[in-house]
């Protein structure tokens, strides 16, 4: 299924643009996560913790929900991070619609705001898991390997 879902992709796409064949190799042994957050620092982190971690491989980042959900129809990630508080469309929003559109693909809401009833908010809108952006960086990690394994 992984080679359906990236071999479109590869033919449009010149190889200098994502790295050549060793790029799409990866593609297809390793879980795609999408990155939504508006905040280009937070991106960045974000994009090379996961990077660095083995098994994983970011396909896309956007900067805002509306956006991370075309992306994220196009190429069907393994799990998706949506930041909750982004112009144009929040993850609140974003979520419901991603849970409409791809009801397996888990969704992890990282966000600087966390509380019970935002919890509660979020997992009735189709997050799968809401994580802090203060908790260490290796939770995040613990926390995607968990919802993929969940998802398979």
């Amino acid at each position: 299924m992984r080679i359906a879902q990236v071999a479109p992709f590869y033919e449009s796409v010149p190889p200098v643009l994502y790295g050549g064949t060793e790029r799409v190799v990866s593609w297809l042994t390793e879980e795609l996560v999408r990155l939504v957050d508006d905040h280009a620092a937070v991106r960045g982190a974000v994009s090379r913790l996961i990077q660095d971690a083995p098994g994983f491989e970011v396909c896309g980042e956007e900067e805002n929900g509306r956006i991370g959900i075309e992306k994220a129809k196009q190429l069907k990630p393994d799990a998706i991070v949506l930041d909750l508080s982004m112009p144009v469309m929040n993850g609140l929003e974003a979520a419901r619609i991603l849970r409409t559109l791809m009801p397996a693909i888990p969704i992890l809401m990282h966000t600087a705001f966390t509380n019970p009833a935002l919890a509660s908010e979020a997992l009735a809108a189709g997050v799968s898991k809401v994580a802090s952006k203060t908790s260490p960086p290796e939770a995040l990690i613990g926390d995607l390997q968990a919802l993929i394994k969940d998802a398979a």
